[in-house]
């Protein structure tokens, strides 16, 4: 443990109480972070530059939202991952309509769209985008028949993995040669060998696997992360309290301690990491964790993150351009 880098924030920058606050995106134009509460089924912002009091929530809906992304010459809309499968939405507003239901004639048939919805997923570099999808522990039982999916720019549909159970933190180094992808009760972030070119991962391996000692706690698994532009990745561990860094040889080299036990995605906002956490509902075995169970948490970590993609696809979905800007249906 020593020579670890230890951070320590002792207070909510956004005093919320979110059952399961997600997908934290900051939106580098506007100055905006935009997150998700996914057991709620809402979609919140805030303005940066005005601080916690511009909390917003955009819209409550009718179905569960994982993540999102930027859409490629669309600046008035995202793209996002939910319980169906990819969907597009305002910024403003949060009206959206679906693109690209994932399940299969069958397994629509076996009653899983109803039984699963996405969780965590990102854009790589050749704008494709990468969205986990779980068992929904609002309506079913623990599975392990999750899977990923890959929406092309093409809109075409591929699915990389199944047998998955909770799938978290999808990332690239800063090579683009490599895959990070942690499925969370494994209690191990694994690594792939990646082709950017077709998409193609291989090579399945430990990244980085939680301590035998269990120092961060018995429960502590890896949840959402995101990698500075040094090539370090930062994970948050989901019931362990803390957010980790780790470096690209897969040793923890900083702490954050964090005053709630379940951190579940850090985003980089310049030199700072915007972190969210879960406060416990049915899916979060029940009353809030702690005190700061569910609210929103910022620290400056003295490096910038890795900028994010944005999907390829606009065209497709859209309706072309006009004047080279993507145009709504």
């Amino acid at each position: 443990m020593s020579g670890i880098m230890k951070y320590e924030i002792t207070e909510p920058w956004l005093k919320s109480h979110y059952s399961l606050g997600e997908g934290p995106f900051w939106e580098e134009e506007t100055n905006t972070i935009r997150f998700l509460d996914i057991e709620k089924q809402k979609l919140m912002r805030v303005d940066l530059n005005k601080g916690p009091s511009s909390l917003k929530t955009i819209k409550d809906y009718d179905f569960s939202m994982g993540c999102t992304a930027d859409i490629e010459g669309n600046d008035e809309e995202f793209i996002f991952g939910g319980k169906y499968g990819y969907g597009i939405a305002n910024k403003a507003t949060g009206e959206y309509r679906w693109i690209k239901k994932v399940w299969s004639e069958d397994e629509v048939n076996a009653g899983k769209p109803d039984k699963f919805r996405g969780n965590d997923g990102a854009v790589d570099s050749q704008g494709r985008f990468w969205v986990g999808f779980m068992f929904d522990p609002l309506v079913s039982e623990w599975s392990t028949e999750g899977a990923v999916f890959r929406l092309n720019p093409d809109i075409s549909l591929d699915r990389p993995m199944s047998n998955i159970q909770i799938p978290n933190g999808t990332t690239w180094n800063k090579d683009d040669n490599t895959m990070f992808f942690a499925d969370s009760p494994e209690k191990t972030i694994f690594q792939f060998d990646f082709d950017p070119a077709t998409g193609n991962i291989s090579n399945k391996r430990p990244f980085f696997v939680m301590p035998e000692d269990q120092r961060y706690g018995k429960d502590a698994v890896p949840d959402g992360h995101c990698i500075d532009e040094e090539g370090y990745v930062w994970t948050a561990l989901h019931g362990g309290s803390h957010v980790l860094r780790i470096s690209p040889k897969g040793e923890t080299v900083a702490e954050i301690k964090v005053p709630t036990s379940n951190p579940t995605c850090p985003c980089f906002v310049g030199e700072e990491l915007f972190i969210t956490s879960s406060g416990g509902t049915s899916g979060e075995n029940g009353g809030p964790a702690d005190e700061f169970a569910g609210a929103c948490f910022k620290i400056n970590v003295g490096v910038r993150g890795l900028k994010r993609f944005k999907f390829k696809g606009g065209e497709k979905i859209e309706g072309g351009k006009v004047n080279d800007k993507v145009v709504g249906e």
